[in-house]
């Protein structure tokens, strides 16, 4: 009696795992589906071209700047030339500033808009996992070497569903 109860015990996490559900998706799928990633994308590249057209500006500033010392220089006085000098050095040190801060302020920015986004989809996974009752859901787009789409259910048109996507 002793050996068939343990038996069974033995069988249970067995008959259990046979019985588990797992799914697979495309979050990336899923995500660049969305409408607010598309205007996520807009918003960003619209900020990417602002932060490109005023560099382009400073840095043509810049080089009117360079251009009229070169064609002055030689005829200005070494405590004008020498000040000039340090201006258009502060004007190229500017601008190597203002790059790294749109780039900070870009990556921000991206990062805020996808994470609002990154959220509402993992929201979507979840609840697409609680009801259909699966134990896992791999993200394909995670670079996961293997899925057996046999064993695994593709459950990237619900997850688009729950979003409203289609």
């Amino acid at each position: 009696m002793k050996k068939l109860i343990v038996a069974l015990m033995m069988l249970l996490p067995m008959a259990a795992s046979a019985q588990a559900k797992f799914g697979h998706l495309n979050a990336s799928e899923v995500m660049q589906a969305m409408p607010e990633f598309a205007k996520a994308r807009t918003e960003i590249e619209a900020l990417q071209k602002q932060y490109e057209d005023d560099l382009k500006s400073m840095q043509e500033e810049l080089q009117k700047k360079a251009e009229a010392f070169e064609r002055e220089q030689a005829t200005l006085p070494d405590n004008i030339k020498q000040r000039r000098q340090t201006e258009l050095e502060e004007m190229y040190q500017k601008i190597q500033q203002s790059y790294q801060d749109n780039q900070q302020a870009l990556a921000k920015a991206q990062q805020e808009k996808l994470s609002a986004i990154q959220t509402k989809v993992l929201d979507a996974i979840k609840a697409v996992g609680e009801a259909g009752g699966y134990v896992y859901i791999m993200d394909v787009a995670a670079g996961i070497p293997f899925i057996s789409t046999t064993l695994s259910k593709d459950v990237t048109a619900e997850v688009k569903a729950k979003l409203g996507i289609h």
